[in-house]
C-alpha cells in the first residue's frame, strides 16, 4: 500500500470512530424519559374526553359525588356533562336514552330501580360507550360498579341490633324502614338483614315498609309500627335522610332512647347531627366525597385500559365506618361554602 492509501484509509478509521462515538454518546440522550412517557400516554387517554353523569337527582349526596367528579374532570381536562331528573324516572329514561345518542365516552347513572335502565345499560356498551354505576345497580351489570357492598352493610347493621334487642335483653321486636322496595340498594340490603335477624330466634321483624326515600312517609310508617308494637325494640333504615323522619316520630312519641335508630349513610353533616342529638343511635357511614374519589378512579381507569366496554365487569366497593359519637363525626363529609 501507498503511503498516500495508508493516509486516506487512518484518516477514514478515525473519521468512523469519532461517528461511531457520537452515535453511542446520543443514544441515552435521546432516549424517551419513561416518566414522560406515561404522562403522555395517561394525556392522550383522558383528555378531551366526555363523561356524561345521570343521577336520579341532584340532592345532597348526588351533588357530593358531582363536586369531587367535575373537580378532578375540569383538572384532567375532560369535559362533564351533568342531567338531573329530579327523581322523575321517564326524565331519567329519557336523559339516558339521548345522552346514549349523542356518544360521550363514558356515562355514569345511578339506577332508581334494577330494571329502569337495564336496556339502556347494554345498548350505551353496544355502542361503545362505558358505563359507570353508582350505588344503586341495575339487574344489568356494567363496566364498573362504585359504591356500597349493600349485603355487608344490612349484615352490619342487623347484628348491631341484635346485640341490642336479642337474647332476651330486649322485646326482640324491629322494623325496617326500606327505600324504594324495587331499588337494588334498599332490596339487597332488607334481604341481607333478614337473614342476619334469623340466626337471633329472639328477634322478630314486625314491619318492613317502603318509605320510597321520603322522611315524611318514614314518618307515617314509624308513628304507625309504634302504636302497633310499643314494645319495638329497634329500626333499621336504609338511608340516613329518610330516616331522620322516622327518628322524628319516635322523639314525638317520647320513646328517644328508648326505640335505637341504626341507619346506613351516605355521610351527609344531617346525619352526625342527628346522632349527636341522640335521634340516631348508630350510623354506618359510607362517605359520598370518598365514593366520589371512586366514581373518577374508575373512569379514568376504563378510559386508560382501553378494554371493550361490556367485556369486563369491575366493583369498586366502599369501605364503611361506624359513627357511634361525636368522636366519630370526620366519617361525615363537610358540604363546602359556595
Amino acid at each position: 500500500m501507498s503511503k498516500d492509501g495508508f493516509g486516506r484509509g487512518r484518516l477514514g478509521l478515525v473519521l468512523l470512530t469519532i461517528l461511531a462515538a457520537l452515535a453511542g454518546g446520543a443514544g441515552p440522550a435521546a432516549a424517551a424519559d419513561p416518566r414522560e412517557e406515561l404522562h403522555a400516554a395517561f394525556d392522550k387517554a383522558v383528555k378531551g374526553k366526555t363523561v356524561a353523569w345521570v343521577p336520579v337527582w341532584l340532592g345532597v349526596l348526588e351533588s357530593e359525588w358531582t363536586r369531587v367528579m367535575k373537580a378532578h374532570f375540569d383538572d384532567y381536562g375532560i369535559k362533564m356533562i351533568v342531567r338531573d331528573p329530579n327523581f322523575k324516572s321517564d326524565v331519567q329514561l329519557q336523559a339516558v336514552s339521548t345522552l346514549i345518542n349523542e356518544h360521550p365516552d363514558v356515562l355514569v347513572v345511578q339506577n332508581p330501580t334494577t330494571t329502569l335502565l337495564a336496556r339502556e345499560i347494554k345498548r350505551a356498551e353496544e355502542a361503545g360507550i362505558y358505563v359507570v354505576q353508582v350505588n344503586m345497580a341495575s339487574n344489568s351489570l356494567s363496566d364498573a360498579y362504585v359504591g356500597v357492598d349493600v349485603p355487608k352493610v344490612g349484615r352490619s347493621l342487623a347484628h348491631e341490633i341484635i346485640q341490642e334487642c336479642g337474647g332476651g335483653k330486649g322485646s326482640g321486636e324491629v322494623a325496617i324502614i326500606e327505600g324504594e322496595a324495587t331499588a337494588a340498594y334498599s332490596l339487597d340490603m332488607k334481604n341481607a338483614a333478614m337473614a342476619e335477624f334469623k340466626t337471633d330466634p329472639s328477634i322478630k321483624v314486625v314491619s318492613s315498609q317502603p318509605a320510597n326515600w321520603d322522611a315524611n312517609k318514614a314518618g307515617d310508617i314509624t308513628t304507625t309500627v309504634l302504636q302497633q308494637h310499643p314494645n319495638l325494640c329497634a329500626i333499621l333504615g336504609v338511608w340516613g335522610p329518610m330516616t331522620a323522619g322516622a327518628a322524628q316520630a319516635v322523639k314525638n312519641a317520647g320513646k328517644q332512647g328508648k326505640v335505637k335508630i341504626y341507619v346506613a349513610s351516605d355521610g351527609q353533616p344531617a346525619d352526625c347531627d342527628l346522632l349527636e342529638q341522640g335521634l340516631f343511635t348508630e350510623n354506618l357511614s359510607y362517605r359520598a366525597d370518598t365514593q366520589g374519589e371512586a366514581i373518577v378512579n374508575a373512569v379514568i381507569a376504563l378510559l386508560q385500559n382501553h378494554d371493550k366496554p361490556g367485556s369486563k365487569h369491575i366493583a369498586y366497593y366502599t369501605t364503611n365506618y361506624w359513627v357511634k359519637s361525636k368522636a366519630d363525626r370526620a366519617y361525615c363529609f363537610t358540604v363546602p361554602k359556595e
